[in-house]
């Protein structure tokens, strides 16, 4: 069964039928409406950065817990494509975001118990689809406005004849996004769920005849795993890495395996198109193959780090690892009438 969740709770409106990931209206064929994305208010190209503060700055405050209920949920649709035999995919229309991703019932992604799900604030787990800035930005949010606005599903879910599930949204230039980042794009974001794979395919075109712009890309997947401790990430050995736990040195990995034991925050550069990370959900693997994303940015908060985080547990670093695939040391420049393709596939191993 292929369903389509939109939620479309109004002030003083009752919903009884409702998914079961997010406690949004379930309906039988598509009901969808566009909300108008928020933004910034300064026109400017991009400046390609690596810094990468992941959470937020500034003096810490305290922590309110957010559920998935309806006043969190009001502003906000989801997605889902199920390929029956318990095996999903929600995504949330405000960022694209991926939220869920379960195999044989068993969730694959980590989503903090704190974050927000206002339609305002990007989500704090999933796989967050960062664009156009990576990182720190002048003119609109920390890793560009594409997590924080509100996409469009573009194509439905529909069963494809090998019987996974396939599902396109899309992000458009309007006046919200050239108020922060003056260009016309068009993005195509392509998801097929098979049994145990996840597939991501992002197209990025630039519809101008006389305009050339620049851009960072990078899908900022959050893992579930039980003891972040006991993962190891390959693929990353004789790659170069910034390191801005070290105010950005850059060293080379010796390793040829990488193990999480303090604060990580690292881009490695020119990595390999595939990594496997194991000791994921019930101690397996998951196989990570990227095309055309040349980065590999591996990421963990830690104690101290998770407690600067306003939408983030201080219990909850060992239970997450970001092993996140991007386009961050060199920007890509699009030049007009052309396009940028990449692409991921995830693999429960």
């Amino acid at each position: 069964t292929v369903r389509v969740c939109v939620c479309v709770v109004r002030r003083g409106a009752a919903q009884e039928l409702r998914c079961s990931v997010f406690g949004c209206p379930v309906f039988p064929a598509l009901s969808f409406h566009q909300a108008v994305p928020r933004g910034g208010t300064s026109p400017s190209p991009p400046t390609p950065q690596t810094a990468v503060p992941m959470c937020d700055q500034g003096k810490r405050k305290k922590k309110e817990k957010f559920q998935y209920n309806k006043s969190i949920m009001a502003a906000t649709s989801v997605v889902v494509l199920d390929r029956g035999n318990n095996t999903t995919c929600t995504i949330n229309l405000h960022g694209a975001t991926v939220v869920s991703w379960r195999v044989n019932n068993q969730e694959q992604l980590f989503v903090s118990k704190l974050a927000v799900f206002d339609g305002k604030k990007a989500i704090r787990g999933g796989i967050p689809f960062v664009f156009p800035q990576f990182g720190p930005w002048n003119f609109g949010p920390q890793h560009g406005f594409a997590r924080v606005v509100r996409w469009t599903l573009e194509r439905a879910p529909e069963r494809l004849p090998s019987g996974d599930i396939e599902a396109v949204f899309s992000l458009m230039d309007n006046e919200i996004t050239r108020s922060m980042w003056n260009y016309p794009f068009r993005i195509t974001y392509r998801l097929i769920l098979r049994e145990k794979e996840l597939h991501f395919h992002i197209g990025v075109y630039n519809p101008s005849k006389e305009i050339t712009f620049s851009f960072n890309l990078l899908l900022h997947t959050y893992l579930k795993v039980p003891d972040v401790r006991r993962c190891q990430i390959t693929g990353l050995h004789g790659c170069t890495f910034i390191d801005k736990t070290r105010d950005g040195a850059i060293y080379q990995e010796g390793r040829d395996a990488v193990t999480i034991n303090e604060w990580t925050d690292r881009i490695y550069q020119h990595t390999p198109q595939e990594h496997i990370i194991s000791n994921v959900v019930s101690g397996r693997k998951m196989r990570l193959q990227k095309y055309n994303f040349p980065d590999t940015v591996v990421w963990n908060p830690w104690m101290e780090k998770a407690r600067e985080c306003q939408d983030f547990g201080d219990d909850e670093y060992p239970n997450m690892i970001c092993v996140e695939a991007g386009h961050l040391s060199t920007p890509v420049i699009l030049l007009p009438g052309t396009a940028f393709e990449a692409s991921q596939i995830l693999q429960v191993m």
